[in-house]
């Protein structure tokens, strides 16, 4: 998005001025996707809304809630947002997809990520140096719900950096189940981000900035939104800053809508050439400590 283009719409539909966030989430659900799948089964065929993508019905799960199954993988799930409906409340809704986690370290753990690649290489989904919208909030209140609900269960709970696609252009993330050396992700996860996705609690007081530096796995800044009234957007790890150009810096900072700055997870990263002057830095004990979940601060 281009400094000084005017904001589309779905940044401030239906929602109290400041709050940026959209009024509800379509939670896709990709067949051959093994925790998706489970989800799916945990939801069981709510409501026919009467509306459909692709001959598959949209179904009303909860209030603002909407679900919609679809036959491939998610990743590659380009431009679903363009074969939505375009009038009505199924028009201005975040995308949430519940998906396997891998990695080369097959750790178990319950994670949230935005979507997009930052740098010149798109090896799954989405396009080179082409990020997506992010629901800050939303994501946030996800991840708080994770981690409340898998407490005693062994499994880590973090943000994930920006790092695949698709393509989309309405707000998107990932919430996943990494299950390790499991041939299948155990029920109580499953139940876990079920849960989740049915119940997050977003909290209009959260403070909103783009996360730049650190590791993939965002340690720092899921720390910052468990225990304070931090919420990420765009999540920018160090190897990312490595190639990222600053109209793709511009992007991360404009497509976290509502976000008052950047947070840095170390000081000196601040001095990167694509995000010198971008925006203000922020400091983590900028935002206030949560007096619920898992830790309060106090």
């Amino acid at each position: 998005m281009a400094v000084g283009r005017r904001r589309p719409r779905w940044l401030y539909a239906g929602v109290a001025p400041g709050c940026n966030v959209t009024p509800g989430c379509l939670l896709v659900l990709s067949e051959p996707d093994p925790v998706a799948s489970r989800v799916a089964e945990i939801w069981g065929a709510p409501p026919s809304t009467g509306e459909h993508v692709d001959g598959a019905p949209i179904r009303q799960l909860g209030p603002d809630l909407w679900t919609l199954r679809r036959p491939g993988p998610h990743i590659h799930d380009e431009h679903l947002d363009a074969r939505l409906p375009r009038s009505g409340p199924l028009a201005e809704l975040t995308l949430i997809f519940p998906s396997i986690h891998r990695s080369e370290q097959n750790v178990p753990c319950l994670t949230v990520h935005p979507l997009g690649n930052p740098g010149p290489i798109a090896e799954v989904g989405g396009r080179p140096r082409t990020l997506v919208p992010t629901d800050p909030r939303r994501m946030a209140a996800v991840l708080r719900a994770l981690s409340e609900r898998a407490g005693g269960s062994g499994l880590d709970v973090t943000y994930e950096a920006t790092h695949h696609g698709p393509e989309l252009g309405r707000p998107a993330f990932f919430a996943e189940i990494g299950f390790g050396e499991s041939s299948a992700p155990s029920e109580r996860s499953v139940r876990v981000l079920a849960d989740a996705l049915r119940e997050p609690v977003l909290d209009p007081a959260d403070r909103v900035a783009l996360a730049c530096g650190g590791g993939h796995y965002a340690p720092h800044f899921t720390e910052l939104a468990l225990v304070r009234r931090w919420a990420f957007g765009h999540v920018l790890s160090r190897h990312a800053l490595e190639s990222i150009d600053r109209a793709t810096a511009r992007s991360a900072f404009d497509l976290t809508p509502g976000a008052e700055g950047i947070v840095f997870a170390r000081a000196r990263d601040q001095d990167h050439p694509a995000l010198s002057g971008l925006a203000e830095r922020r400091r983590d004990q900028e935002a206030p400590f949560r007096t619920t979940g898992p830790a309060t601060g106090a």
